[in-house]
């Protein structure tokens, strides 16, 4: 494939770095869940642990986007994000062998706290990078490869992580983490590009500020981060997953693994589609139509008490999120000037990427005032609401094509 050539294969470095860190989070996300749940057994505490990331994560993105864009090497904030994370790792492995002395839940929430600023640094060094390797007329097609290459992280993180732990141990499952950040590590070392340095010094408020702006002025951007950032919020079923394994299924770490990889393994699928048939016509329409599904998908999984059409309810709501991350980020890398896509992604990710952990709080919550299988639902149908909502909003978002940002 043509943007395979680019810059001495820079671009598959560039995925060898998306691919191990995302493995690491997702090994190190879905053993932290069965460890708190083990250790509480109560679902509110699944959702402090999205807290717990999202603060930290909040109060740095948009200086990390600042200094993506107005510092020299990006390279070097994708290592700081792979050694952020493996300080957690580190901190995990210690307690589950026993290394650590005091609460162990204590242990567990604190050292989650560097995946938060580390994943404020991830995105926009990521998106910055990808802008610089390939030409626009592959931005596309290359997305639709990344979110592939992301969403066989999320298929295959939990799903090894799942295994470790009922096969081996909580101390193993994160320790190949830590091994897996220090992969992502060298795979950053080792994409040697030329970086186009930024001549203009803008004071880092003026700098978030314009950033934000960009963002707020400009309806298709701020329509599509909204739109997924709402939709996630509600829709984050993914995070109750331990307490359904043990108390609606009655099944052991490795259902775990398997039911909370079905969503990655859908989008997957509609990545590689996407890859070969790339969306221009309608696709505000198909963006639109594809968190709709979502929706349906996650009201659908809240119904059954089924393991196995649980399962499939996941896997098919991950091929309409995989269609909708994919159209997103296409969305953002085109209509993003070159000289703010780290504050422009930073921003993004505050949208997107806190509305995990937002959605894990607000899943747990729900769950606790609610009970677990109304809180679902719930969740589904606020989803189908937030897609009416943007619809009637956000005209040009609707009404979008592709070729419109070129």
């Amino acid at each position: 494939m043509d943007i395979f050539k680019y810059h001495n294969y820079a671009f598959v470095k560039l995925l060898a770095f998306r691919i191990q860190i995302s493995l690491a989070y997702q090994i190190m996300a879905v053993v932290v869940g069965w460890h708190i749940y083990e250790l509480t057994r109560d679902p509110l505490a699944l959702g402090l642990i999205g807290l717990a990331e999202v603060i930290p994560y909040f109060a740095s993105a948009l200086f990390a986007g600042h200094a993506v864009d107005h510092f020299y090497t990006r390279r070097g904030f994708g290592m700081l994000a792979a050694f952020l994370l493996l300080i957690n790792t580190f901190t995990l492995t210690s307690l589950a062998l026993g290394w650590l002395s005091g609460d162990a839940s204590l242990w567990i929430y604190g050292s989650v706290i560097f995946t938060g600023f580390a994943r404020a640094f991830i995105a926009p060094s990521y998106n910055t990078l990808f802008a610089i390797i390939l030409p626009r007329k592959d931005f596309a097609r290359a997305a639709g490869i990344g979110t592939t290459a992301f969403q066989a992280g999320l298929v295959l993180g939990p799903a090894i992580g799942g295994m470790l732990v009922g096969f081996a141990s909580k101390a193993v499952a994160y320790g190949v983490s830590a091994t897996l950040c220090l992969g992502a590590m060298a795979a950053m070392f080792a994409l040697k590009i030329k970086e186009p340095k930024n001549t203009v010094s803008i004071p880092v408020i003026s700098s978030i500020k314009q950033g934000l702006s960009f963002v707020f002025s400009n309806q298709v951007v701020l329509g599509a981060m909204s739109l997924d950032m709402f939709a996630i919020l509600f829709g984050g079923a993914v995070a109750m997953l331990p307490a359904f394994i043990h108390d609606i299924y009655h099944l052991g770490p490795e259902s775990l693994g398997l039911l909370r990889s079905a969503p990655a393994a859908g989008a997957i699928a509609a990545g590689i589609w996407i890859t070969r048939h790339p969306i221009n016509l309608h696709a505000g329409r198909w963006l639109l139509s594809s968190v709709a599904g979502f929706g349906l998908c996650i009201i659908g999984f809240g119904l059954s008490n089924s393991y196995w059409v649980a399962a499939m309810l996941l896997l098919l709501s991950g091929i309409f999120d995989g269609i909708s991350v994919v159209l997103r980020q296409t969305i953002m890398q085109l209509a993003t000037p070159d000289h703010m896509r780290g504050r422009v992604s930073a921003i993004n990710g505050i949208f997107i990427g806190s509305s995990n952990e937002l959605g894990a709080f607000e899943s747990g919550t729900t769950a606790r005032l609610m009970g677990l299988i109304p809180s679902v639902i719930f969740g589904g149908v606020m989803t189908l609401s937030v897609v009416g909502i943007t619809s009637k909003f956000a005209p040009k978002l609707r009404n979008l094509q592709l070729h419109q940002l070129h």
